[in-house]
């Protein structure tokens, strides 16, 4: 399940992708326009500037904005590193693989092997699905678009 943080997170970037235009933004800004706790974003614009998702410019017209282009950042890569694997359980993930402690035979589990397919289907399309086609999405969502 995708943590509150994570969903703070895609808010938050999908608030930057839409202003791009503006030199960077300032996080009482982003707060209030993404629904974000300040507090919480504070930490996670840390963890994502961290990571080289965005870049923070210090002084009175300082704030935030993306490092990359919109269409260069994918649902994966925020969720990852706010929530950590895709994967529902250590033993079907690749980022952080570890066998289950209950586990007699790896090879013929089929819990294993069905959470291995879930995995392999959610981060295909989490990693193809951008902010810039999250963006394109609200668009045509949006009444009178």
């Amino acid at each position: 399940m995708l943590s509150q943080k994570a969903r703070y997170a895609l808010r938050a970037m999908l608030h930057l992708a839409e202003c791009k235009d503006e030199p960077s933004l300032q996080i009482a800004d982003i707060a209030e326009q993404a629904n974000v706790p300040r507090k919480f974003l504070e930490q996670i614009l840390l963890d994502l500037k961290k990571r080289g998702l965005v870049h923070s410019t210090r002084g009175r017209h300082g704030g935030y904005r993306l490092a990359r282009e919109a269409n260069e950042i994918s649902f994966a890569e925020i969720i990852r590193l706010i929530d950590g694997p895709l994967a529902l359980s250590p033993c079907a993930s690749r980022t952080a693989y570890r066998r289950c402690d209950d586990c007699t035979d790896e090879t013929t589990c089929a819990i294993r092997k069905s959470l291995v397919d879930v995995r392999n289907a959610t981060a295909r399309i989490l990693e193809e699905h951008s902010l810039a086609d999250a963006l394109a999405d609200r668009r045509k969502l949006k009444p009178g678009a």
